[in-house]
This record gives C-alpha cells, sequence and structure tokens, in this order.
C-alpha cells in the first residue's frame, strides 16, 4: 500500500469528485501521511465500512473468548501531560485541548480478527499497521449539503441516571459548545446556511465490557452547485477534525504536541469513501495501532479549564475497550 503526501490525496479527490469516481481516502493527523484508492470496493489492500457499505465481508465471526488486558500508564504519569495543558488553558492559548494517550495492551486477536468481529459504523483496516472501529462521522456531503456529528461527553451507562447527569455536568457542556462553535467555523469555510440541527443527543454504543453513553450534535450546512468539483478542498479545509484537536486550532495543536511529545499519526486523522454522489467520512478514533513494540489502544478526552485530572484520566480508560456487541 503507497501512502503519500496530502497535498496529492487533495488533489486526487477534487479530481475523482469532478469526475463522479468512487474513491477511499484517508489523512493522518498531522496531515503528512494519506492515501487514496479509486474504486476502493474493487481492492483488498485496505478494507472498511461505512455504515454498511465497503469491501468489509461479513463472516459472522464473533470470537467466544479474547484476551484483552490494557496497560495504562499511571496517574503520575498522567499528571504531566495534564498539567502542560492546563497551564495553555490558563495563559489563555486555548479554550479546549483533545489531550490523547497511547495505552499499551494485550490482545489475543490479530487487527484482522478485530476488524472481523467489529459493529462500529465506520470501520477501516491497514493491515499491519492498525485497525480504527469509530462511532463519529467527520463529514457528510450529500445532494449539495455538508453536516457533521461531533462526539463530546462520555459516561458509562450503567451510573444511575447516567444520562441525565452526562447532560447536566457543566464542564462536559461547556466542552460540547465549544466544539459544537468550532465546527460551525469549519463549516462556513466552505458552505452558507451552517447552523446546529440537532443539539446534544445521546448515543448507546456497546462494548466488549460494557455500554457508554455519547453526547453528539448535528451541524449542517449549503455547499455551492459546483461543491464536486473541490471535494478535497472541502474536506481539507476542515482539518484537523475539531473535536479531536480543539480551540483555536494552531495554538491548540502546538499544546497537544508539547503535552503528548509524539506524534498521533493515523489516530484521530479521518478516513472517509465516495460512492460517485456522496462522500461519508469519519473521525479514526477507538483505533489500535500495531509497531515493533507491541499493540497501542489510542483513547482520550477534551481538557477545558473547568477539567479535574482524576476524572479526565477516568475517561481516557473508560475509552479502551474491544468493539464487540
Amino acid at each position: 500500500m503507497d501512502f503519500v503526501d496530502p497535498k496529492i490525496v487533495r488533489r486526487e479527490m477534487n479530481r475523482l469528485g469532478q469526475a463522479g469516481r468512487p474513491f477511499l481516502f484517508a489523512v493522518n493527523f498531522e496531515m503528512t501521511e494519506g492515501f487514496i484508492l479509486e474504486d476502493p470496493e474493487s481492492q483488498d489492500r485496505i478494507l472498511y465500512q461505512a455504515w454498511g457499505r465497503g469491501n468489509k465481508k461479513e463472516t459472522g465471526y464473533r470470537p467466544d473468548k479474547a484476551h484483552f488486558k490494557a496497560k495504562p500508564l499511571a496517574l503520575d504519569e498522567y499528571s504531566p501531560m495534564f498539567r502542560t495543558v492546563m497551564d495553555g488553558l490558563n495563559r489563555g492559548d486555548s479554550y479546549l485541548v483533545n489531550l490523547t494517550v497511547a495505552t499499551p495492551i494485550e490482545c489475543s486477536l490479530s487487527l484482522s480478527e478485530i476488524f472481523a468481529a467489529s459493529s462500529s459504523p465506520y470501520q477501516l483496516l491497514a493491515p499491519g499497521r492498525f485497525v480504527c472501529f469509530s462511532p463519529e462521522r467527520f463529514v457528510l456531503i450529500k445532494d449539495g449539503r455538508i453536516s457533521t456529528c461531533p462526539m463530546k461527553g462520555t459516561v458509562n451507562a450503567e451510573i444511575p441516571g447516567a444520562e441525565e447527569l452526562i447532560l447536566a455536568d457543566f464542564k462536559e457542556t461547556a466542552e460540547h459548545d465549544t466544539v459544537v462553535d468550532l465546527l460551525r467555523n469549519d463549516l462556513s469555510l466552505s458552505a452558507s446556511e451552517v447552523r446546529v440541527s440537532r443539539y446534544r443527543y445521546v448515543d448507546r454504543i456497546k462494548t466488549q465490557q460494557r455500554e457508554i453513553l455519547q453526547v453528539s450534535s448535528e451541524i449542517t450546512g449549503r455547499l455551492p452547485d459546483d461543491y464536486r468539483e473541490s471535494l478535497g478542498d472541502v474536506v481539507f479545509r476542515a482539518l484537523p477534525a475539531g473535536s479531536c484537536s480543539g480551540a483555536p486550532k494552531e495554538s491548540t495543536v502546538d499544546i497537544i504536541r508539547r503535552a503528548e511529545r509524539s506524534p498521533r499519526g493515523f489516530y484521530t486523522g479521518v478516513f472517509g469513501v465516495f460512492d460517485g454522489e456522496a462522500l461519508d467520512s469519519a473521525v479514526m478514533i477507538r483505533f489500535i495501532e500495531k509497531n515493533q513494540d507491541g499493540l497501542f489502544f489510542r483513547s482520550g478526552g477534551g481538557i477545558t479549564a473547568y477539567s479535574d485530572l482524576e476524572s479526565e484520566y477516568r475517561e481516557v480508560l473508560e475509552k479502551i475497550y474491544l468493539p464487540f456487541a
């Protein structure tokens, strides 16, 4: 599989969109690497699915038992990263920072087996590199309209009154509102009549360990008549994904670099598919990568000036799971 400069990805998205030819694309968080494949359902180098469409073959595979163990960093290891973010927030360099970590894991399943058993809306497998099973849409472009559905706010569904608690939480509401405002601005770079069409609705997500609740909103806008000639431009104007970076983007990404101290790669980048008429895409969260040091589960959460160290640490751990219903 050839990974290329994202400038090539952007250019090819424009060209193939104008021609009405299907493609699959991805770009990493730092926008230093990506790929684009024409006629993606006819190839098996990269496997994917987006709301039931793709080249994933449904085999009915469900592992009866899977060894899965996280080896999370200790709270005192997470704390310096958190303090770096809080320093940036207190200086006024950012209003919201998405802080992420890579957690070593033990898993008896291969990346391909995890992909085969996944039940998430968006799934992507780059063999030997990573598997992604994301619940979060980045942008949907269809019939002259663009929409995005940021997820901000996570809680264990087993907690009594979990939905009421998450919707009433001041910090979570402030974080959500910041992302919604940021993504309204991002869509406005390409679209008109941008508005919040659904605000703070709750999705229930089943995992191998438990159910979790996630809070989302939907933002929509109208694209110009010739939007298919510039699909790549429309998508790239909104990168990196606001829900996984923060606001304002440029200074927030600088804080992320200093706090996390290593590149994210394709984690929290985006991937998507164009079927010749509509383009659907996802933020690459819920992500397991493989490198020379083993397997790592990437997870994180949004930090605001109101954040609590231990609560944010627990949220990072809460998001480490296998996506099996």
